[in-house]
């Protein structure tokens, strides 16, 4: 039974990753014929496209595939709890699928800004990946590199974003419960 729920945590936290980066991706404007944006769109076109149909988008953000992203972190938490035998309870499983929808958006922050940065001490010159994931960082790290620039050309903003990051997770841990849990 443990196999089979790490393949479905596997597979909602897949279909999670890409909804979040297709919302993401529109959020920052970014190039749309970018290789790795062609990809998320295409792939998550036949769940999207028929909910656009219902549910239109408002100022800018695409509120089907933000429900559906909402819909896919509640349906994690109901199956696996289903799965392991536990009890449900309809308001705290829309409560935890909110958090774990939360928490995968802080994941990717963090697994994208480290992504870049180690690319940017591996690859030479254009690269579309980077191009994208600088795209996508940028709204985060632009505020921090105001406030501390860079140190005898060495960017300082990755690290401190990492730290904050961190300082939220700790803070959201001790302060919702089932944070540490998901």
């Amino acid at each position: 039974m443990e196999a089979i729920i790490y393949l479905l945590r596997f597979a909602f936290d897949a279909l999670l990753t890409i909804l979040i980066i297709r919302v993401w991706l529109q959020l920052v404007k970014a190039d749309f014929y970018n290789p790795l944006s062609q990809f998320i769109v295409k792939i998550s076109n036949p769940l999207v496209i028929p909910l656009r149909r219902i549910i239109p988008g408002f100022g800018g953000i695409d509120l089907a595939t933000v429900l559906l992203a909402f819909v896919v972190a509640t349906g994690k938490f109901i199956t696996i709890t289903l799965l392991s035998g536990g009890e449900l309870e309809l308001a705290i499983s829309l409560y935890i699928g909110l958090i774990i929808l939360l928490k995968q958006v802080g994941f990717l922050i963090f697994i994208i800004m480290l992504v870049m940065a180690l690319m940017s001490w591996v690859v030479q010159g254009y690269n579309p990946t980077q191009m994208i994931f600088h795209q996508l960082t940028e709204p985060f790290l632009s505020p921090i590199k105001k406030i501390v620039p860079s140190i005898g050309g060495l960017d300082l903003s990755v690290l401190i974003a990492f730290l904050l990051l961190n300082v939220i997770n700790i803070f959201l841990s001790n302060s919702v419960p089932y944070w540490g849990q998901l």
